[in-house]
């Protein structure tokens, strides 16, 4: 299923990164990081629970696979700005499924599930410096 819905969206979402210039970059991030924090439930990540990682990876994955579906309902091909944040929800899906061993028997999507998980890594530090330095 992550082949036939979400492989294009994910390697057109990390080309139109690897092309974009310094000042595009954190659009990306900011994508990225606001659909993992809401896909991911708060009380799987809260310290207080003892939870596997591999379960708040697969959670999360369902989750942003559910928003990545309804969004591919309703987004209209011309839509830059609808595409780019279901490509989003896209390739969360993807780095999530990573993170849980989804694709333990699939190199070619282990591989494209490693970059996801890179970028969504990137994404998320630049987003939490941002948010120190705006606390600041």
């Amino acid at each position: 299923m992550d082949r036939e819905h979400l492989e294009q969206r994910v390697r057109r979402f990390l080309k139109g990164y690897l092309e974009a210039d310094e000042m595009r970059k954190p659009h990306f991030y900011r994508a990225l990081d606001g659909i993992s924090r809401k896909c991911c439930p708060a009380e799987l990540s809260s310290p207080q629970f003892d939870v596997d990682d591999s379960r708040i990876a697969e959670t999360t994955s369902a989750a942003a696979m559910k928003m990545f579906l309804e969004r591919m309902a309703r987004v209209k091909k011309e839509d830059r700005v609808g595409n780019f944040v279901t490509d989003s929800c896209a390739t969360v899906a993807v780095a999530y499924h990573r993170a849980a061993g989804v694709y333990d028997g699939d190199d070619e999507m282990k591989e494209l599930g490693t970059a996801a998980v890179h970028l969504l890594t990137m994404a998320t530090s630049y987003t939490s410096e941002l948010d120190r330095s705006e606390g600041e």
